[in-house]
């Protein structure tokens, strides 16, 4: 991508790619379509390399130029980079790593998360990574790009941060505690007080305690200075940048009092070392707790990631060769013994296996396997030993992919988060004025400087933006990690707050709520026409498709010794049947709207194709020159616990449709057995579209299931997409979410997590505003007329350490989570 700015008109120049160009008139469409964006001034796009030019005014918004190419059907190419950043630390670094990237030319959208410390950014262009990570780090966030075609191990990396918080809390516990105990034991026992000012003096001790603070500071907490205060010359305070305003100001009153005494009045002059070391310490403690419960929320990673084999067996020559993962690459045959992982993706190549597929379908029993079927690596031998061909490895495999889809999901951000982003972007500076406003008001009603000091260090300690920043992040990625373990992806994490609010989900018939693989019922036939003749016509038009009606007439013809003419020219008429020529005759296979568009009577054949639809068989009709001559009927039986899932359904408080291209006989005899509320037949796939508006015009928002491959336009229109898997198959683009067990029952799965998580993070939104809401007014000294009591800075610094922990332990609950059970 480049950009240039003219500095005498103002107009900057954007590239970028333009998808789904095939001709000129594309290109033509396209151009108008950004034409008609305001603050255009000009467009043109090459077909041949797909790229846009667009010059723009400085109004224009590039976010627009997305939708209208959207809109126009030839979508903007984006990519989607990650960042490694440090310096995160509170909930005002979210806003201000967001739109440290959102400034920068082709950047369309980012995404920071406080818990996995990262940051998501929809760019026009890959090749600006470094450019951006370069912008990161000069706003005070150093950041690194992050490899998409490998899974970095966050998990180490987070338990290597908890170790360095650990060491500095120790050495800070270590230096803090002979300050605590000689100050605070002197005041819980006076007689202590006496002995150690009579045993050393005022003057060594206050300077003992003076070394000692200053080391803690200087060490184990410099991380609070060197990242609090550059932000805070910056005009983008933080955290840190409280606890080093409060901290510093602590140590330098007292250090004023050490050895200037004489600048403060006589009744001022006392120390608060113990304040500054026992604040910095305890705020370490809470990091390190906190640290080490986030490593907690990536643990489904984590297992997810030791799902892979370090080692595989590679047969070469007849002999077995222990070979590392990164040295197997694809066609190498590898063997697999009983109770083994598969360390990469291939075909099986032998006649049997029998796996456990769990780890990505949440299936408990073992799925046989027959020679050319498809393995997935990580699942377990649970059979006889075997041999296996690769086809992917490394980065390409479904573990990996499914891996990426987690973290992808674990990182997004919910649009319940922006109220929370909004409030944390001026939560410090607020803050600060409070603290500022505190130390005024006590000073101007002359409660004296000691008290001023402690009012406003407590202000500046206790507020904790932290708890904020963690409430829906932590959630998100221990709901999202725990949902990938029942079987449910979600591709996008926002689709956990959108299915929240559905009212209706809707389902695809074949595949879906039926097992998928109809069988031959019944063939009725006309005249000379014999069911063996029938049968062998309609198999011919089928010979060479894949789809699952074509399967069950060959298994039919082959069971029953039905020959199988040749058929030339077969055309396939989406949504209503096929054509071809058999033996010179031109034959039809199709619904009863194919015969009405060619004009075929079938009168003779109606009454035997009702029965059949009222029986939940599929009527297609055989016509041979333009005359109806026979009915072959398939049934797909619903899928076992189909009608449980649709009564779960209903027990939620959801209504359940179902939408096909069968005939309405055939559908509603589906929908009766399943228990069904709505019914669409009858329709074609683009149709399933203005089904869905309907739906959600009569009931509020519509979840669509379906395969994810014929049913992409309906999954795409429905508020939550959710794709059915098969295991081998859950890359699916289209959807929201991606049921990875292949069978319906995981929407249950999907709207528990869904349910659970946002319980889980209103939980934690609720703790984190009413702890702020509440202590701060006491940290300034609102009780202190009323009671005499002043919050300590001590007491207002382990409160705040708890907050943090208290939203991090609320969502770790999450992983508990079962289908159908109690979190």
């Amino acid at each position: 991508m480049t950009t240039q700015t003219a500095a005498e008109d103002h107009v900057s120049e954007l590239g970028f790619g333009v998808e789904k160009l095939s001709c000129a008139g594309c290109v033509g469409r396209a151009e108008r379509a950004l034409a008609d964006v305001p603050g255009v001034v000009s467009a043109q796009i090459n077909l041949a390399s797909h790229r846009a030019e667009v010059a723009l005014a400085p109004d224009a918004n590039v976010t627009d130029l997305q939708t209208a190419l959207r809109r126009a059907g030839y979508p903007m190419r984006t990519e989607t980079l990650e960042f490694e950043v440090g310096n995160m630390s509170c909930g005002s670094c979210i806003t201000r790593v967001e739109q440290a990237l959102t400034v920068q030319p082709g950047v369309l959208r980012a995404s920071a998360n406080l818990t996995t410390g990262r940051v998501q950014a929809d760019v026009l262009d890959a090749g600006q990574a470094a450019n951006l990570a370069q912008a990161l780090t000069a706003s005070g966030y150093p950041a690194s790009p992050v490899s998409q075609t490998s899974s970095p191990d966050t998990t180490a990396r987070q338990a290597a941060e908890a170790r360095t918080l650990s060491r500095r809390f120790f050495v800070a516990l270590a230096l803090t505690l002979p300050v605590f105990i000689v100050e605070m034991g002197g005041h819980l026992l006076p007689p202590f007080h006496h002995w150690v000012l009579h045993t050393i003096g005022q003057t060594p001790l206050w300077l003992g305690q003076f070394i000692l603070s200053s080391l803690v500071l200087i060490f184990p907490g410099r991380a609070f200075y060197t990242s609090g205060l550059p932000a805070l010359a910056r005009a983008a305070p933080d955290m840190n940048s409280l606890v080093a305003i409060g901290t510093l100001a602590a140590w330098g009153y007292s250090s004023v009092a050490l050895f200037v005494p004489t600048l403060l009045p006589e009744n001022a002059q006392a120390v608060y070392f113990e304040a500054a070391a026992v604040i910095v310490t305890l705020i370490l403690l809470g990091r390190w707790l906190e640290a080490r419960a986030r490593g907690r929320t990536g643990a489904a990673i984590a297992r997810l990631m030791d799902m892979q084999p370090r080692h595989a067996r590679k047969v070469q020559d007849g002999q077995e060769y222990k070979v590392a993962l990164d040295d197997i690459v694809p066609d190498d045959v590898l063997r697999l013994r009983p109770g083994e992982r598969l360390a990469a993706d291939g075909v099986l190549a032998t006649d049997h296996a029998l796996l456990d597929e769990s780890m990505i379908t949440g299936e408990p029993l073992p799925c046989a396997k027959d020679t050319g079927a498809k393995l997935v690596g990580g699942t377990i031998n649970a059979g006889d030993a075997f041999d296996m061909r690769v086809t992917a490895t490394g980065g390409q495999t479904v573990l990996s992919q499914i891996i990426r889809m987690v973290e992808r999901a674990q990182g997004a951000k919910l649009p319940v988060q922006a109220l929370v982003d909004k409030v944390t972007m001026y939560f410090v500076p607020v803050v600060m004025a409070v603290a500022a406003l505190t130390v005024a008001v006590w000073l101007a009603f002359g409660a004296g400087a000691n008290l001023a000091l402690v009012a406003g260090v407590s202000v500046l300690i206790i507020a904790c933006p932290c708890a904020m920043g963690l409430a829906t992040p932590t959630s998100v990625m221990v709901g999202t990690g725990r949902a990938a373990e029942l079987g449910v992806l979600f591709r996008k994490g926002s689709a956990l707050q959108s299915l929240e609010k559905v009212r209706v989900v809707a389902f695809d018939k074949t595949g879906t709520l039926t097992e998928g693989r109809p069988s031959l019922t019944r063939i009725v036939a006309l005249g000379d026409m014999s069911q063996d003749t029938a049968l062998g016509l309609a198999t011919a038009l089928e010979r060479d498709s894949d789809h699952p009606i074509a399967t069950a007439l060959r298994d039919a013809a082959t069971e029953q010794g039905v020959p199988v003419p040749r058929a030339q020219t077969v055309k396939s008429l989406t949504g209503l049947g096929l054509r071809g020529d058999i033996d010179g005759k031109s034959v039809l296979l199709g619904a009863a709207r194919l015969m009405q568009a060619e004009g075929v009577a079938v009168d003779a054949l109606d009454q035997a194709a009702t029965d059949a639809a009222q029986q939940g068989e599929t009527p297609f009709f055989l016509a041979v020159d333009g005359v109806a001559v026979a009915l072959v009927c398939v049934a797909d039986r619903p899928r076992a616990g189909a009608a449980q899932m649709v009564a779960n359904l209903h027990a939620r408080g959801l209504q359940v449709a179902m939408i096909s291209g069968d005939a309405h006989a055939t559908a509603n005899a589906v929908a009766r057995d399943l228990g069904i509320d709505h019914v669409t037949a009858e329709v074609m796939p683009k149709a399933k579209v203005t089904a869905l508006q309907e739906l959600r015009a009569a009931h509020g928002a519509v979840a669509f299931v379906g395969d994810g491959i014929n049913d992409a336009p309906a999954l795409a229109e429905a508020d939550i997409g959710l794709a059915i898997g098969t295991g081998t198959d859950i890359a699916v683009d289209t959807a929201d979410v991606v049921l990875s067990s292949g069978h319906p029952r995981a929407v249950l799965a999907a709207l528990d997590v869904s349910a659970r998580t946002m319980t889980n993070i209103r939980q934690n939104l609720f703790w984190a505003f009413a702890y702020n809401a509440a202590l701060v007014p006491v940290a300034a000294g609102v009780l202190y007329t009323a009671t005499g009591v002043m919050l300590s800075p001590m007491l207002a610094a382990g409160a705040m350490a708890l907050s943090s922990v208290f939203v991090l332990s609320n969502a770790l609950r999450l992983r508990f989570m079962t289908l159908g059970g109690a979190l």
